[in-house]
């Protein structure tokens, strides 16, 4: 690990395809970061997609099947749709990191990405060793690939893709995330609930970072943080937003409700 360049680590996890090594390599990777034999950012060529395995199977959001909760293959199904979506957020963080080198951010700004994808393989790794108790394991249901879809349309621009990223996607899991806990939990699975809970808790500080340098990018290229988050979604999100909205959890993110109150669907 010694004298490894940033932005090379985050194309190495970008890269690989199993998902037990991209999150060994991002746990390896992170705590280079915290000990300090990585220091530079440095800069590097990234891949158009990360590399995926064979399975799942991906399909349109509109064509994903419904779940249900009342059998263990229909909990493993929404277990596996949000290690799919933990799978995903580990790339577009390490992704952050790299694509936008050139907006010389400062050191904090590496500090929460390289943390929230640190979290993010974690997350993932729980989910998966429950799945794995249910009798099932990541690939055995169909993902979908909208996340990506927004990572593509946002690589031109940082502001861009922290509107849409942390400040659309990850805020929603802060609206669904206790719906869904309660879900399982009142089907007796209270291991999921559990986990769910931890998750929801430690995706608040994710959306926090996301806002954050949203904000520090309007302020330091002067302009007003609001209307420019509501001109993101409008024209590079292309739909509005989904209430309902837990708006406990977006303010404590930093998110006002003047940011998404207008985008309602």
């Amino acid at each position: 690990m010694s004298g490894q360049i940033l932005s090379e680590a985050a194309v190495h996890i970008l890269t690989t395809a199993d998902p037990d090594d991209k999150t060994d390599l991002t746990a390896r990777y992170a705590a280079g970061w915290w000990e300090g034999s990585t220091t530079e950012i440095g800069t590097a060529e990234l891949p158009d997609r990360p590399a995926r395995p064979a399975k799942p199977d991906l399909l349109p959001p509109g064509k994903m099947p419904r779940r249900s909760f009342g059998s263990d293959a229909g909990r493993a199904a929404f277990i596996h749709a949000i290690a799919h979506i933990e799978l995903n957020a580990i790339d577009l963080a390490w992704d952050i990191v790299a694509r936008f080198t050139e907006e010389d951010m400062p050191k904090a700004f590496y500090d929460d990405w390289v943390g929230i994808a640190a979290d993010e393989a974690r997350h993932f790794a729980m989910l998966n060793t429950r799945l794995a108790s249910l009798g099932f394991t990541y690939g055995d249901f169909p993902g979908h690939d909208g996340l990506w879809e927004v990572a593509q349309n946002t690589t031109d621009d940082l502001a861009a893709r922290l509107a849409l990223v942390p400040m659309v996607l990850e805020a929603r899991g802060l609206d669904t995330a206790p719906d869904a806990a309660n879900r399982f939990r009142s089907n007796g699975d209270i291991e999921t609930a559990d986990i769910l809970d931890l998750i929801a808790r430690e995706e608040i500080p994710h959306v926090a970072a996301g806002t954050h340098w949203f904000q520090y990018l309007c302020e330091r290229d002067g302009y007003d943080p609001v209307e420019r988050f509501q001109d993101f979604v409008r024209s590079r999100f292309r739909t509005n937003l989904k209430a309902p909205f837990n708006d406990a959890a977006r303010r404590e993110a930093g998110m006002s409700k003047v940011y998404y109150r207008l985008l309602v669907e």
